[in-house]
């Protein structure tokens, strides 16, 4: 008798390929002209987000970067609310005013979404900071690639966080391409984990391609900071199948390369290890299929903002200062 998979694998292969079939409609999307700017996908890389997700509760914070659609699904905000935002409409999660790159959403405690490689970290330092003062045991997960470990902002709030022992985890998503650079040559160091030790705090390393290898270090690590341990450094090894950004002409790597990592696809492997024969798995994408075709309706039926509400929650300084008050 063949065992049936359990419950959790099944969640877990069903919000990995969400993930997958969102960003396929969207790149199709992007090249019939409906979704426009930048456009990165997050397709290989599933089992990260759907993985680290499982350790974070309501409570916990998440900061992503500009390749957060699989994030932003894994953390619960709707696929109808993501699309519309990805269509530039008001019924997205940001108003439709931060689009592909800069997903917010207040309610899923979900801040970014950051255009700036190595952005998001001092913020996660911030709302680790916030939460730390207020004494709430709250975990603020950053996600980011390997290219943000040679910028400052990492070495600061790397330097900060151990300083204060503040509750972040801090997830690289080593894909080994900064954009079109490869690790090899961007890092006189690519023993990631170490440079992390060098500020003190725990760091390990993860096979990123294996969803439930990333839901057990993830748990680890989310425990330890939640512990009062402070930060908490997981890299997890991981390979992006499509190129940077739609733009991407990807003259920079080997496509045997890629065909290789694509074996390794985390779809595939968990489907594999927890037994879901095909008809369950074409029963699983036949649901999703429907909630991705519901999402791009919605987005298509959404509404455009009124040129009238452009200047709102921007910033304008007041027409008078107190010189000009004064001199009346």
């Amino acid at each position: 008798m063949t065992t049936p998979p359990s419950d959790h694998a099944v969640h877990l292969l069903r919000e990995m390929l969400r993930i997958r079939r969102f960003e396929e409609k969207c790149a199709e999307l992007y090249s019939a002209g409906q979704i426009r700017g930048f456009l990165h996908l997050y397709i290989g890389e599933e089992a990260v987000a759907v993985g680290v997700m499982q350790a974070l509760t309501p409570d916990d914070a998440v900061v992503a970067t500009y390749r957060e659609h699989g994030h932003a699904l894994a953390r619960g905000i709707a696929a109808n609310a993501l699309m519309a935002e990805m269509f530039g409409k008001q019924e997205g999660c940001s108003g439709g005013r931060g689009g592909s790159m800069h997903v917010f959403d207040a309610a899923a405690r979900f801040y970014g979404g950051n255009a700036i490689v190595a952005g998001g970290l001092p913020v996660a330092v911030g709302l680790a900071l916030a939460d730390a003062l207020a004494g709430r045991r709250r975990v603020t997960t950053c996600f980011f690639g390997d290219g943000a470990v040679a910028e400052g902002e990492f070495h600061e709030s790397m330097n900060l966080a151990a300083l204060w022992k503040l509750p972040v985890l801090f997830l690289c998503e080593n894909n080994l391409y900064a954009m079109g650079t490869h690790i090899e040559r961007a890092l006189s160091q690519q023993d990631l984990p170490a440079k992390a030790r060098t500020y003190g705090m725990p760091a390990d390393s993860v096979d990123g391609m294996d969803v439930l290898a990333v839901e057990e270090a993830a748990g680890q690590a989310v425990a330890s900071v939640r512990a009062g341990n402070g930060p908490f450094f997981l890299e997890a090894r991981t390979y992006r199948f499509r190129a940077h950004s739609m733009f991407d002409a990807e003259l920079y790597r080997d496509k045997a390369e890629v065909e290789a990592w694509k074996t390794r696809d985390p779809l595939r492997l968990l489907q594999d290890r927890s037994l879901v024969d095909a008809a369950g798995f074409a029963a699983i994408d036949a649901g999703v299929l429907l909630e991705i075709a519901d999402a791009v309706a919605c987005a298509e039926a959404g509404t455009w903002e009124p040129i009238a509400h452009l200047t709102r929650d921007v910033y304008t300084p007041a027409l008078e200062g107190p010189r000009e008050r004064r001199a009346r």
